[in-house]
């Protein structure tokens, strides 16, 4: 009988192509959801304003936010050489205090958490388009829609 057993590869280093690949997507998503609203509900200054707010909340939550708050607590923050698939531990490293690795799971709890903040920042351009393709269709607007809900799922 073969053996199904899957075995998975636990890294306590990334390779740096995983770490490219994670970030390079979030950003695309970050960027595309921005570019996005502001076309969707364009050409105005409130929809530049409104992505233009809406990517300084995505980029500061998962680049600032996270790296501040939970990095900290997570195992890869003090293990020596590792990367974790983000990088931001390394970052935390340089500009947080090592935390509590107990606290961890608290960045899943309450409404205004970081697991719901960092979902709302995926999750809303997607929702904002919605209207936006109805009220304001073009092929460029349904193009980054698709687009952004891809990498959402990649």
């Amino acid at each position: 009988m073969p053996n199904t057993e899957k075995k998975h590869k636990i890294y306590t280093r990334y390779p740096a192509s995983h770490i490219v690949l994670y970030n390079g997507v979030t950003v695309l998503h970050f960027a595309l959801g921005g570019v996005g609203i502001m076309l969707g509900y364009g050409p105005s200054w409130l929809a530049y304003l409104f992505g233009a707010l809406y990517l300084a909340f995505a980029f500061v939550e998962m680049y600032l936010v996270m790296p501040l708050t939970v990095c900290p607590n997570c195992v890869y923050y003090g293990m020596k050489d590792a990367i974790c698939i983000s990088g931001l531990n390394v970052v935390s490293l340089k500009i947080a205090r090592k935390g509590d690795i107990k606290d961890f799971p608290k960045r899943a709890r309450g409404i205004f958490c970081h697991n719901n903040m960092y979902i709302a920042s995926l999750a809303f351009p997607i929702i904002a388009m919605i209207p936006a393709l109805i009220i304001n269709f073009s092929f460029l607007l349904l193009a980054i829609f698709i687009a952004v809900l891809g990498l959402l799922l990649f």
